[in-house]
C-alpha cells in the first residue's frame, strides 16, 4: 500500500482496513475529515483539514458547505466524533470559533460521518 492515498473521497463506508489505515497515518487514534454538508460526501486522511477541504473543493464543493471534524474509532457513539477544526471558523456564517456550533450542520456531518466511519467502534 506504498502508493495508497492518504486522503480519501468517499459517500460509501469505508472498508474497515483502510479505515484503520487512514487512522494510523498520522494520529494513532483518530482520522480528520471533512464533510461537504449539501453533497453528503467526506474526504477521510490527511495531516491538516486544509488538505482535505481542497481535494473536495477541487472536486466541485463549495466552501460553505465544507466542515471539519475528528473521528475517534473506539471511543463509542457519543464521543467518537469531536466537531472542531480550524477550518470551521467562519464569522460570515455565524461560526466563530474552530467547534461547529449549528445543531444542524453537527447533526449533517455526524451522519455522514458515521456512514463513512462508524459509530465508534473499536476498527
Amino acid at each position: 500500500m506504498a502508493n495508497a492515498p492518504m486522503i480519501v473521497l468517499t459517500s460509501e463506508a469505508l472498508d474497515p482496513a483502510e479505515a484503520r489505515r487512514l487512522v494510523h497515518a498520522f494520529f494513532s487514534d483518530m482520522v480528520k475529515v471533512v464533510v461537504d454538508v449539501r453533497r453528503e460526501r467526506a474526504a477521510v486522511g490527511g495531516e491538516l483539514h486544509a488538505d482535505a477541504e481542497q481535494l473536495l473543493l477541487e472536486e466541485g464543493s463549495e466552501q460553505a458547505d465544507l466542515w471539519g471534524a475528528n473521528y475517534y474509532p473506539g471511543r463509542g457513539l457519543e464521543a467518537c466524533v469531536e466537531f472542531t477544526a480550524m477550518i470551521n471558523i467562519r464569522p460570515a456564517l455565524g461560526n466563530a470559533g474552530m467547534e461547529i456550533q449549528d445543531p444542524d450542520v453537527r447533526r449533517l456531518v455526524w451522519d455522514v460521518v458515521s456512514r463513512v466511519l462508524g459509530r465508534g467502534e473499536p476498527l
